[in-house]
């Protein structure tokens, strides 16, 4: 299976890094010599530049792998996506529901503006963290003591952003595990509170410290559950790049945040409580297979991530054929060594990718649990 993988994974490598070096450095071009002057237009630039690499994983979804996401809302929640500035909630079953929200964000013209909230060492992945830096992403060290300054403060950064943007926060904290879930159990257990069956329980802070800083230029909370059907296998960044194909179920939920509670306990107990309902329409998924209720909408499969795949790919095989002409490279064994070399790092910057999307190698049970029983908000 390693020499079939590595057919599949290291021509992909080779065009995401490749390009996403370019990507960077334009990137950093702009930050340097433009948001200096004007932070409007260095933003509206960065949205574009970011957007041609980010659209080469949703290529990947939607091209190479052929995943089929479903959205399961109403007609008019469905309609003002991508329109309005939003706050995203999502459980974090899998180790590409990230992308699967990049997929949603495309379909809505708003992939270039869509932000996350994300662990600090997120920052430092080759290319795609850099990306997220220059686009503005919040990286927290989940510690609170460290964090509420920073998250405050990226926050209320966002309320002159000049895009309908959709900002992601997965308020479980980690991704979900077997293990995680029993811990999670556990702790609920022993705390009367309600035990979970599919979901962790939801660490409250961040999302009080977001709806307190972005009520006033924020209309809504999109509350998403994704799911999983018992027919398809559970989909991973090594199977999306190795061209398997899964299905993926969404439940979008619109909800005003006028309508949340004014004080911080109250928009803290509604977290948990739409945490608590997501877990029995999980419930009802895992009986059913389906989100029952809500009729499924199309969002297709736009050329576009196409076209700029294969922009790329036409791009750098020239600039690459125009290389090796002028450098004589692969003339001489010192140069295909040196192009052996190359390879392996690019082979190995993948890997780290995929490793970091991976459950788990996310935070273990018992530290998670720990840090759940002494910062339960």
């Amino acid at each position: 299976m390693a020499i079939p993988a590595a057919a599949f994974i290291v021509p992909i490598s080779l065009l995401f890094f490749m390009s996403g070096l370019v990507v960077n450095f334009i990137q950093a071009v702009f930050y340097v010599l433009v948001r200096p002057i004007s932070k409007d237009t260095y933003r509206r630039i960065n949205t574009l530049v970011a957007e041609l690499l980010w659209l080469e994983l949703v290529w990947v979804i939607d091209w190479w792998a052929g995943v089929k996401v479903q959205l399961y809302t109403d007609t008019e929640s469905f309609r003002l996506m991508g329109k309005e500035h939003a706050l995203l909630i999502c459980n974090h079953r899998s180790d590409i529901d990230w992308l699967i929200g990049w997929v949603l964000a495309q379909r809505c013209g708003c992939l270039s503006s869509s932000i996350a909230v994300m662990k600090k060492s997120s920052k430092f992945l080759p290319v795609i963290g850099w990306s997220m830096w220059f686009s503005e992403y919040l990286f927290l060290e989940r510690n609170w003591a460290k964090d509420e300054n920073t998250l405050k403060s990226g926050l209320q950064r966002l309320n002159d952003f000049p895009k309908p943007f959709w900002l992601a926060l997965f308020v479980e904290g980690t991704r979900f595990t077997k293990a995680k879930l029993l811990a999670a159990q556990e702790y609920a257990a022993s705390a009367g509170l309600p035990v979970p069956r599919n979901v962790l329980i939801p660490r409250t802070k961040g999302f009080v410290s977001a709806v307190s800083n972005m009520r006033s230029f924020v209309p809504a909370i999109y509350d998403l559950t994704v799911a999983i059907p018992k027919t398809t296998e559970q989909p991973t960044m090594l199977r999306l790049f190795r061209g398997k194909s899964s299905v993926v179920h969404v439940h979008l939920k619109r909800h005003l945040m006028k309508d949340l509670p004014k004080t911080d306990d109250g928009v803290a107990q509604w977290c948990k409580d739409q945490f608590i309902s997501k877990d029995a329409l999980l419930d009802k998924h895992v009986a059913e297979d389906t989100f029952s209720g809500l009729e499924v909408q199309d969002i297709g499969r736009p050329m576009k991530s196409l076209v700029v795949v294969v922009s790329w790919m036409c791009l750098l095989c020239l600039g690459l054929v125009k290389f090796l002409q002028w450098s004589a490279l692969l003339s001489s064994w010192k140069g295909m060594m040196i192009t052996t070399f190359v390879l392996g790092i690019v082979t190995v910057l993948m890997h780290i990718l995929i490793r970091s999307s991976q459950s788990e190698h996310s935070t273990p049970a018992k530290t998670r649990a720990r840090q759940t029983a002494e910062n339960p908000k």
